[in-house]
């Protein structure tokens, strides 16, 4: 090879090797670079994470110098809850799932009277064997291993129930313990010494408390017996006494007796219903009534009353209300009279309005009755009238001071509405009149309800002359349900202006301002207007029977006028069936009994009562009827008369000696297994306490009375129990007196 070729060739790879060293220069260039990137990279993360270093140490140092503050404040609570736990008078205590005492408050140690075994550590096992062998409860009778078994089985229960046990110093200690989820266990111990020693004394005091409320049951029925037997004498004697000839003042001393009599046997009855009601004794008994006809023979048991003080009673019963409910028929007529009877004592002048509304529920077959009584009376002041309702309370002013009472009248009213699951109320604005109001839900009798008809077929136009707002009121609305056109008149002279052809009945008061009724009837007659029907309304009908009036009148009708009296008298005057009311039953059937006139026996009647007064009242209220009576002193007597007197009916003394009459009842009930003959026996007894019916009626008697006994009762007991085969009881013009 020359010279110039190894030249070429050494220039050609010093040139390949320069090419390399800058390729590999570079390449440690850019590793340079890169390692430089990656330095400052790293750089950077060692200041950050020095940062975030630094940033953790700090927030660590916070959150110790936190948890150090949290711990002293955590030391301070559990110091003070400690402190609270061991202040208190009842045992506290923990026990872990283990059943082992964590710690105790001093109280909860105190029971163990200072035993070094019982401190953490030891198991509840332990602490019931220590309870019963140191004597430290009383576990009486029971054997030691018995309760603690027992004592155990309730601790494993998750939720023990409280228990009471007694300790060896007789005071008692409620242990209640409660479980937690990870079966911890507190346990409180309360020491309820003195609430059992109090349920003790309350239970005697109970206990004494309820002999009291016997003997003073006891006593209240002694004293309505021992009071009603003279009650008795008294009121039967003047009720009979009134029926003999007697001069004006006379008369006024009978009555003046029997009405002495009577205010004081209501004070006696109102007595025995609030001692029956204070002592939850007072029954009450559901039957079909009539609420309307009860309503109204309160009414008519007051008209003497109102005539007396020349007041107005008037009764607007809604024309489209039931009358069939059913409830406890006597507790009603006792609010009725109540509520009516204080409206017209305390009121002298004007009237007093009964108005019933209601509304009838279809799908409970019941009907919430609203009742207000309302009165043109002395009135009651604002701030008297929360007390109006209270026990012995009666408004205290010199207006009323004149009226006597108990002051119970109204109490026992609301109880009695409150007992029936009613309420009561009161307005009253003094010197104005006061309205008692009361609302019952009553079920409607399934019996048939009184149906009204439309009369305007028949009559079309009636003129009203009335002067008292009140009772145009009641006529006008009722007179326009029943389809009729009404013209209202105040006065007799308002009629002869107003009166035409149109107009088919008159309707008028008896006691106009300008004239009384018949004195309009008979100037109408003069006037041209003989053939005009005209009927009369008045409290007082009596005084219209008079002969002389039948030509000037069709009828009249008492006040306060039924809706049935109003509807018959009106369809009296129409072509409407006559049989209308007994069909709707808008009056009873007669109570007196169709008698043969061929019988000629009469009938027996045995009556045994050992008060020789009571028999002569009895004789005597019996003096009139044909019937062959007997009276016995005892039941031994009945006895006998029951077998050889063979009576039809028998009244029944209670209280007799020797045997009394529910003992003489029994044994005549026990003799007509064998007969098959049952005689009616009445009970006439002076006991009226609840409960006292009941005891009766069981022995067997069929019929309970009260003295003092009436008249009307006995002879219509007398002459429904009449038997066929027996004459009449009363005939000619006894029966007729007696209709």
């Amino acid at each position: 090879m020359g010279l110039a070729e190894k030249l070429a060739k050494e220039r050609r790879a010093r040139l390949a090797a320069e090419r390399l060293l800058h390729l590999k220069e570079a390449e440690l260039s850019a590793a340079n670079r890169k390692l430089g990137r990656r330095a400052m990279a790293l750089s950077r993360q060692i200041d950050e994470t020095q940062a975030e270093v630094e940033n953790v140490r700090g927030e660590n140092e916070k959150v110790k110098s936190d948890l150090t503050v949290a711990n002293a404040k955590i030391e301070v609570a559990e110091r003070r809850l400690w402190h609270s736990i061991q202040t208190i008078q009842d045992g506290f205590a923990f026990f872990d799932g283990d059943s082992r005492l964590i710690s105790a408050n001093a109280a909860y140690l105190s029971v163990f009277q200072g035993l070094d075994e019982v401190r953490s550590g030891i198991s509840y096992h332990r602490i019931l064997e220590i309870l019963t062998d140191e004597g430290i409860v009383d576990i009486g009778q029971e054997v030691a291993a018995d309760w603690q078994a027992r004592m155990q089985r309730r601790w494993a229960r998750p939720n023990p129930e409280p228990m009471v046990i007694q300790l060896w110093n007789g005071q008692f200690v409620r242990v209640i313990d409660q479980r937690g989820h990870g079966g911890d266990v507190v346990s409180l111990e309360l020491n309820i010494t003195s609430s059992v020693r109090n349920e003790a004394e309350l239970r005697t005091a109970r206990e004494k408390a309820e002999a009291a409320n016997r003997a003073k049951s006891v006593f209240l029925a002694n004293m309505s017996h021992e009071i009603r037997t003279p009650m008795n004498g008294i009121v039967g004697m003047s009720e009979l006494l009134t029926e003999t000839p007697l001069n004006e003042e006379q008369k006024l001393y009978v009555n003046t007796i029997r009405n002495s009599g009577e205010a004081l046997l209501s004070i006696i009855n109102d007595v025995l219903d609030y001692s029956k009601i204070e002592a939850e004794k007072l029954a009450l008994y559901q039957e079909p009534f009539d609420l309307e006809r009860c309503i109204l023979e309160v009414s008519m048991l007051l008209q003497p009353s109102v005539r007396e003080k020349g007041l107005t009673l008037l009764v607007d019963y809604d024309l489209f209300l039931p009358t069939l409910f059913v409830g406890d028929l006597g507790r009603v007529r006792q609010i009725l009279t109540n509520l009516i009877g204080n409206a017209v004592k305390f009121t002298s002048e004007g009237h007093v309005l009964i108005r019933v509304t209601g509304v009838p529920n279809f799908e409970t077959q019941s009907c919430d009755v609203h009742v207000a009584v309302e009165d043109t009376g002395i009135g009651i002041e604002p701030g008297k009238i929360p007390h109006i309702f209270g026990e012995f309370n009666q408004v205290e002013d010199e207006r009323n001071r004149q009226y006597e009472g108990t002051g119970l009248g109204l109490a026992i009213t609301k109880r009695l509405i409150v007992m029936m699951g009613g309420t009561v109320w009161v307005e009253s604005e003094p010197g104005k009149g006061s309205c008692f109001g009361f609302r019952l839900t009553l079920p409607t009798d399934e019996g048939l309800q009184p149906t009204l008809p439309r009369l305007n077929d028949h009559l079309s136009h009636v003129m009203l002359v009335e002067d008292l707002e009140a009772n145009r009121a009641i006529l006008t609305k009722q007179l326009g349900r029943l389809g009729l056109r009404v013209t209202v008149c105040e006065s007799g002279a308002e009629v002869f202006s107003t009166l035409d052809d149109s107009v088919d009945l008159v309707l008028c008061d008896q006691e106009l301002p300008d004239m009384d009724g018949l004195e309009l009837a008979k100037a109408l007659r003069s006037h041209g207007w003989a053939e005009l029907p005209i009927v009369v309304m008045s409290a007082n009908p009596g005084v219209l029977t008079a002969d002389s009036a039948h030509h000037l009148i069709q009828s009249v009708l008492q006040k306060p006028i039924p809706r049935s009296e109003l509807v018959a008298g009106l369809m009296a005057l129409s072509s409407f069936d006559r049989d209308f009311r007994e069909e709707q039953k808008w009056e009873e059937n007669t109570t007196l009994p169709k008698k043969s006139a061929s019988v000629q026996r009469r009938m027996r009647v045995l009556a045994a009562d050992d008060n020789k007064t009571n028999q002569l009242i009895l004789k005597k209220m019996t003096k009139d009827m044909d019937i062959d009576i007997r009276f016995v002193a005892n039941g031994l007597e009945v006895i006998e008369a029951y077998d050889d007197f063979a009576p039809d009916l028998i009244f029944m003394d209670i209280s007799m000696p020797k045997m009394d009459g529910k003992q003489a009842t029994e044994e005549i009930r026990r003799r007509e297994i064998a007969t098959g003959r049952r005689v009616p026996i009445v009970a006439l007894t002076a006991h009226a306490m609840a409960g006292d019916d009941h005891g009766i009626l069981a022995s067997g008697l069929d019929h309970y009375l009260t003295k003092p006994l009436h008249k009307k009762r006995i002879v219509q007991i007398i002459v429904d129990k009449c038997p066929k085969d027996a004459r009449p009881v009363l005939v000619g013009n006894r029966r007729r007196k007696w209709d």
